[in-house]
């Protein structure tokens, strides 16, 4: 009576992490007048990427994050969209 659904039932595979790429660039500092590498962690909406897409550490992500957030308050960036 065991029925299998739609999906396999073996075991999954673990994922393999993304390199975080500020390691391999050796960046120690994100700036946050550096729009071009911020503008790599934000998608076409404007939205910053989460750490499981780019690859990064939380450290590093913390400080993308914060980057982000201060480049838009000064106008560098836009809060959304593609300007």
């Amino acid at each position: 009576m065991n029925k299998k659904s739609g999906r396999d039932s073996g075991l999954a595979m673990p994922k393999r992490r993304k390199s975080d790429p500020l390691v391999a660039a050796k960046i120690e500092f994100v700036d946050y007048k550096d729009v071009n590498l911020l503008r790599k962690f934000l998608s076409e909406s404007g939205k910053i990427l989460p750490a499981r897409i780019t690859g990064t550490s939380r450290t590093n992500q913390r400080m993308i994050t914060k980057a982000i957030k201060r480049a838009r308050a000064i106008g560098l960036l836009p809060f959304s969209g593609n300007s």
